[in-house]
């Protein structure tokens, strides 16, 4: 017999080796309020068809957390490619970007037509069979090899190359029905688990909806994001032209000598864009509005420093000179912040901003009025004034950044007219394979572990740990104003995991198994060892990248 301790429970129970964790669910009562669909096993995640052979920990888990809704999404991406593909036969799914609070997915039939109303019916039809029959996810752990010619045959060339490029001896893969499929991590049991889904015409394409994170009894609610959108499908149409749609891609191309060219590439089209932006603010500085303040926001670890440091470079390349600060600058006192449920700092909420000083000095700026603006020391706590002045001259504008720039609130005296919004995101184009795409907090999430650790400030365990909060202080102060912007701006680089993996994976490595954290840390861990390591050596020290792995010609706030 073996000893499991319940975490949700705070007790032990006595089973036989090699009992599911799915026979050991009814053993241990506590509340369930909605489905468990997944599990950590010494803070692994596991499936709930995982067999115990040893004392383990144990901690059940519904779609609330973020480890039971990855495992709900990506049985969800099968059970659409699964009914698609017995719908039309010959098809191909491509699972492309999280997009309005579901996944963007797009079908290419084999007669080559465009996807339609009917098309996207007889699939969510066929899906709605598959959950009622109750169909066997099934999980297989072969050699490499093995899968490798299992999907050649099927014709998953996104799965060969993957699979080819990555070093692993054996690996798992999933049937459902029969038809064999890869994923980046477990799946629920079987299809009678995903029951609260949507699909619908999207653009070109489906648009799948999952359930909503805080209800997931309900479908997450739609949310029209169009210029976000279009940034994704730039992004996308320009990985095609590249023939970089995957990782398995990026990795034959940079095994293969191309990595130097791809960060030339990568910095290339992100000073391309920013120089775009900067001749269109140019154009509406001379115009009839006479664009006056440049707003730049965007979440935690987007880049948005570095953002506008260089577009303030392409500025006075136009003739223009700026006048840089960040809303940072006017923190409250740090006694003055306000404070979460648990006592600790809301350094992200709204009211963090003293936006009534800060509003009133823009407004004396823009009026042409010399103002004395504050620096906050971050060490004291405290807002400091040591005889930094601005005065807009004939050649001047205002250049602000900050999570908060975008929130109407914060220059609701301004005319818009006057005004230039700028959205910073991290949308990442590249996907595992075809079905398996990246999640772009992932992105941000790994650049924050590298700079917090790099500048002294966190450790990967602190960083992790305090990333729930992050998210959530996004989707309530940043979110919402993104599509209010003028102009949008992909920070994500064409090879940054590449990059970043020689940075992040030790620091990942130091969290300790016994944390709450390991069980992030060794998801991230396992993501980030897809890719084939690429240095930074050639990564120049104006790069956006720069800001997070160090040796950034830039200055930045500590």
């Amino acid at each position: 017999m073996i000893q499991v301790y319940c975490k949700n429970t705070g007790t032990f129970k006595s089973f036989r080796e090699g009992t599911t964790l799915l026979d050991m669910l009814p053993s241990f009562d506590f509340p369930k309020p909605y489905p468990i669909v997944s599990a950590k096993v010494n803070n692994v995640s596991q499936g709930l068809k995982f067999r115990v052979y040893n004392n383990r920990d144990v901690e059940f888990s519904d779609n609330r957390s973020p480890n039971g809704m990855r495992v709900y999404n990506r049985s969800l991406f099968f059970l659409l490619c699964k009914a698609a593909s017995d719908v039309f036969k010959g098809c191909r799914i491509y699972v492309e970007h999280p997009i309005s609070r579901g996944y963007y997915c797009e079908l290419h039939k084999a007669d080559g037509k465009k996807t339609t109303e009917e098309d996207v019916q007889k699939i969510k039809k066929r899906m709605a069979y598959m959950v009622e029959k109750k169909m066997n996810f099934r999980r297989f752990e072969v050699q490499t090899e093995e899968a490798i010619s299992i999907f050649r045959e099927k014709g998953y060339e996104d799965k060969v190359r993957l699979l080819e490029t990555i070093g692993q001896v054996y690996i798992d893969y999933y049937t459902l029905g029969g038809t064999a499929d890869y994923y980046y991590g477990r799946l629920v049991p079987n299809t009678s688990y995903l029951k609260t889904w949507d699909l619908q015409l999207f653009y070109d394409g489906m648009l799948l909806r999952g359930p909503d994170r805080n209800f997931p009894d309900k479908v997450a609610p739609f949310l029209d994001q169009p210029k976000t959108f279009q940034m994704f499908k730039e992004n996308l149409e320009w990985n095609e032209i590249m023939g970089l749609r995957t990782v398995g891609d990026l990795n034959y191309a940079c095994q293969q000598g191309q990595g130097s060219e791809l960060i030339q590439v990568a910095e290339a089209l992100q000073e391309k864009k920013i120089v775009q932006i900067a001749e269109e603010i140019n154009k509406r500085f001379h115009g009839p509005d006479k664009v006056r303040l440049v707003l730049i926001s965007g979440p935690s670890s987007s880049g948005k420093t570095t953002v506008s440091q260089r577009l303030a470079v392409q500025l006075k390349a136009c003739g223009i000179r700026p006048l840089s600060f960040s809303t940072d600058d006017y923190f409250v006192n740090r006694v003055d912040t306000p404070v979460l449920p648990d006592g600790s700092y809301d350094f992200d909420n709204f009211e963090t901003v003293d936006h009534e000083a800060l509003q009133k000095d823009l407004v004396k700026i823009l009026n042409g009025e010399e103002v004395l603006v504050p620096e906050y020391n971050f060490v004291t706590g405290i807002r400091e004034y040591k005889g930094r002045k601005f005065k807009m001259g004939p050649n001047n504008l205002v250049v602000l950044e900050g999570i908060h720039a975008l929130n109407p609130k914060l220059t609701d005296q301004i005319a818009r007219n006057k005004k230039y919004c700028i959205y910073i995101s991290t949308l990442t184009g590249i996907a595992l394979d075809n079905h398996n795409c990246i999640p772009t907090s992932d992105n941000r999430l790994l650049r924050r572990i590298v700079r917090d650790c790099y500048k002294g400030a966190f450790s990967a365990r602190e960083t992790i740990a305090q990333w729930p909060l992050v998210r959530q202080a996004e989707e309530d102060w940043i979110y919402p104003y993104q599509e209010n912007a003028d102009a949008m701006f992909n920070s994500a680089y064409l090879v940054e995991f590449a990059v970043l993996r020689n940075h992040a994976e030790p620091l990942l490595e130091s969290v300790p198994k016994n944390s709450p954290e390991y069980s992030e840390a060794h998801r991230l861990r396992k993501f980030i060892r897809y890719f084939t390591p690429v240095p930074d050596n050639e990564i120049p020290a104006t790069s956006l990248l720069r800001e997070f792995v160090g040796g950034s010609a830039f200055k930045y706030p500590r």
